[in-house]
């Protein structure tokens, strides 16, 4: 199967934000996580490096979650390959 030019750019579109998004998770997860250790200062009641580990890099998965399934949607709809729902 030959791809055409909107499938080339639909793919370049999609593997540059799936970079994008696993650099983030990769800060987040071992550059804060390691880094957190010698932060102390304490954060919403807590010490930053407990709130990283705990609550933090959560919140922060969810939002990568939420915006990779909001950006797909729409790039989904730019280039006229949305599901289509069924009632």
């Amino acid at each position: 199967m030959q791809l055409t030019e909107s499938h080339k750019q639909y793919w370049q579109k999609n593997l540059r934000m799936t970079a994008l998004l696993l650099a983030i998770w990769f800060v987040v997860t071992f550059v804060v996580g390691y880094a957190a250790r010698d932060l102390n200062f304490t954060f919403f009641g807590w010490p930053f490096s407990f709130w990283v580990g705990a609550q933090g890099a959560l919140v922060v998965y969810v939002l990568i979650i939420a915006y990779y399934a909001h950006y797909m949607n729409n790039l989904d709809k730019e280039y006229d390959c949305a599901e289509v729902e069924e009632e």
